[in-house]
């Protein structure tokens, strides 16, 4: 049907070839699914059940099937190419970008820059605009991203989705009030999209706005039903951290992701959720789970040795170390910091809190883990087979990290090292001083040393507590 040469126009008003009405249907659903953060990308397969010749059908699908059938997506890949001499500038600008990105040597550089050109050819491309800032997020490059809107902002500037788009980079530069504005914008223009629920949950969290936090989400939780897993449970994510740190009751909301069960381990609450931590490492035992995603490694090491199955967990842990050790000098050098931090959470895991403190250092900062996370996985996923782990990944936002300071702050306190506890905790404050939790470790650590001190302080996070539920 594709080399009819019949055009007919997509969501966004550019050009596709194809004579199939029901083709361009499934494709601006696939286009709304991608940017609610909806269950159902699948719809782009259907694109290609009524044109199997249409390229951006192709090439859109062959982009979903990386993470969800990665045996599929060589093929449609193929047929992708196979029709390019019939193929709108617009298709074959959107084929050229994803093929870059699903490279197995891909350059980020490059795929970024054939993301900013397909972006100033074709502004309205909100869903290739999506992938870049993807892209920027695993780069660690947040001016990237926010170049990217800012490129196609004027051109966009009253649509649904956008803002929440321009609002995400804006937070993780820390520009929170303008994170904030933008946020708040694209929820005036669309109450319903998640991802600026997300970015405005994300400003509440850092000012220590917590309870506003749980108001809010908690209102909006009544359209996440249509989301996708990673969406739902990230923003209940979210929801339980604010109550947790409010000191508000514990409930299931907590079982979503093992980061939170580690968050509450580091609370000393999760007496509560032990069983729960045990089914969930029970379910992580199973491989195939492992080296999908470092941050999700780190937390996988720390629940198996959390619940005595320290084999399974050294098992990662030298998988970890043989995959690092076959990277090139360069990498390798610079994946020795994650590698600590791996072995650090298995020992907090097995409970050897000395060992887990020599193997931090006394200048650890989990911070300094964000630079880790493409490099490593541009070398851990060299060498397997294309497509087998695009989109698969997920990234750790600065308050997912939080928690390997709090369990460090917490090991000091353990061993006896109050003074060096409150050195770090103090700096830790004059970043976020609205949060209770590590308002109480510095209550317990200047307890440790006898100072009266201590008595202010509790009355400090108490208070805070109290004014947030």
């Amino acid at each position: 049907m594709g080399k009819q040469g019949i055009k007919m126009e997509d969501k966004w008003g550019y050009e596709v070839n194809t004579s199939s009405s029901s083709c361009i249907s499934s494709i601006n659903s696939y286009y709304h699914q991608v940017l609610s953060y909806g269950r159902r990308r699948d719809v782009i397969m259907e694109a290609i059940d009524h044109d199997p010749n249409c390229v951006l059908a192709n090439i859109l699908a062959a982009h979903f099937c990386c993470s969800s059938n990665p045996s599929r997506a060589p093929s449609l890949l193929h047929a992708a190419k196979s029709n390019l001499d019939s193929a709108t500038p617009y298709e074959i600008a959107v084929l050229e970008t994803i093929d870059c990105l699903i490279s197995p040597n891909r350059d980020d550089d490059v795929a970024f820059e054939l993301h900013s050109k397909l972006l100033n050819d074709f502004p309205k491309d909100l869903v290739s605009l999506k992938r870049g800032q993807v892209l920027c997020f695993y780069m660690g490059r947040p001016d990237l991203s926010l170049q990217l809107i800012e490129q196609v902002l004027l051109a966009n500037n009253q649509e649904n989705f956008v803002y929440g788009m321009l609002a995400f980079p804006l937070l993780e530069l820390g520009r929170m009030e303008d994170a904030e504005k933008a946020a708040k914008k694209g929820f005036e223009i669309n109450k319903e999209d998640p991802w600026s629920q997300h970015a405005l949950c994300h400003v509440f969290q850092y000012e220590c706005r917590f309870k506003e936090a749980v108001e809010f989400m908690t209102e909006c939780s009544k359209s996440w039903d249509p989301l996708s897993s990673f969406m739902n449970t990230h923003n209940w994510w979210h929801v339980a951290l604010c109550s947790l740190e409010g000191n508000a009751p514990l409930d299931k909301v907590y079982l979503n992701a093992v980061g939170l069960l580690l968050r509450v381990h580091v609370r000393g609450k999760i007496r509560f959720f032990e069983d729960h931590l045990k089914i969930l490492a029970g379910y992580l035992s199973d491989r195939a789970f492992w080296y999908l995603e470092w941050h999700l490694d780190l937390l996988i090491l720390w629940a198996l040795a959390c619940t005595e199955k320290s084999s399974e967990a050294q098992d990662l842990l030298d998988g970890l170390k043989s995959k690092v050790s076959k990277m090139n000098p360069k990498k390798g050098k610079l994946m020795q910091k994650g590698l600590k931090l791996a072995e650090a959470a298995f020992e907090y895991g097995r409970g050897d809190f000395t060992r887990a403190l020599e193997l931090l250092g006394p200048d650890f900062d989990a911070d300094n883990c964000k630079v880790l996370r493409n490099s490593f996985f541009q070398e851990l996923f060299a060498s397997i087979p294309l497509y087998d782990c695009i989109l698969q990944m997920v990234g750790a936002s600065g308050e997912q990290l939080d928690v390997f300071n709090e369990f460090w702050f917490v090991m000091l306190l353990d061993t006896g090292r109050a003074d060096k506890a409150i050195e770090v905790i103090e700096r830790q404050l004059k970043k976020r001083d609205g949060t209770p939790f590590l308002w109480r470790l510095l209550e317990r650590a200047y307890s440790m040393l006898g100072k009266q001190e201590a008595e202010a302080i509790g009355a400090k996070a108490k208070a805070l507590e109290g004014a947030y539920f």
